[in-house]
């Protein structure tokens, strides 16, 4: 027995077009049509999850790029003006100290910052601060605020016996804490943004120097795309 095939009907096309005067003989122009096939669900998936990983690699670059960050504060310059202990009629405290504080502005917006703050504490607790005026910096621009602290008469009742040591020891601890608030100009909204930085300073009270600092910037926490990630690899 034969085995039986099955095949389309066609008309077969035409070798000559006719024409009222004239009777030409043109080529003719056969296509082939290749047989098509889905492809498998795995390359599907594999496709979908690879556009769906660049794509959000993208949306990461541009979050990175755009998203809106704190400004970096950097003590850049400290001097020591004076420090003196009096111990009559109360036990007081006279201390100036001269800053330059670095503010840089990370983002790709302006940044307007109302004031920034400048406090010196000793053993935890605040002695006084300095507010300087506000200002205007650039996107991905830099700029430098000098700030003079000027403290007189201070009583040191609650740490008086830590600034006996202190003074026993010849080098008295204090801390800043440089703070800086604002908003981040984007297209027609004011995102409110803050920076900090926070030192421990070390004053010898001999020769009238700073003798160590310590500074410890705040750091803010950013979006992971991890967890999406995993989704399309798993």
């Amino acid at each position: 027995m034969k085995a039986s095939t099955t095949s389309a009907p066609y008309t077969p096309l035409p070798s000559s077009y006719p024409d009222h005067h004239h009777h030409h003989h043109h080529p003719l122009n056969v296509i082939v049509l290749t047989y098509y096939r889905d492809p498998p669900p795995s390359y599907l998936f594999l496709r979908r999850c690879l556009l769906f990983t660049i794509a959000l690699l993208l949306l990461a670059g541009a979050a990175f790029l755009l998203y809106p960050s704190d400004p970096d504060l950097k003590l850049a310059r400290l001097r020591l003006n004076h420090v003196r202990v009096n111990s009559s009629p109360l036990l007081t405290l006279d201390l100036s100290f001269s800053l330059t504080i670095k503010v840089r502005n990370r983002d790709f917006f302006s940044f307007a910052y109302d004031s920034l703050v400048v406090s010196v504490g000793y053993r935890g607790r605040e002695l006084g601060l300095v507010r300087s005026q506000g200002g205007q910096l650039r996107a991905r621009a830099t700029s430098y605020v000098n700030a003079t602290l000027d403290l007189n008469g201070l009583e040191v009742i609650h740490d008086a016996f830590y600034l006996i040591e202190d003074l026993a020891s010849g080098v008295i601890p204090f801390d800043t804490v440089t703070d800086v608030t604002g908003s981040l100009g984007l297209v027609f909204l004011q995102i409110p943004i803050e920076g900090r930085v926070s030192c421990e300073l070390y004053v010898n009270i001999n020769n009238q120097t700073v003798v160590r600092q310590d500074c410890y910037p705040k750091v803010r926490n950013t979006f992971r795309f991890d967890n999406a990630l995993n989704t399309c690899i798993m």
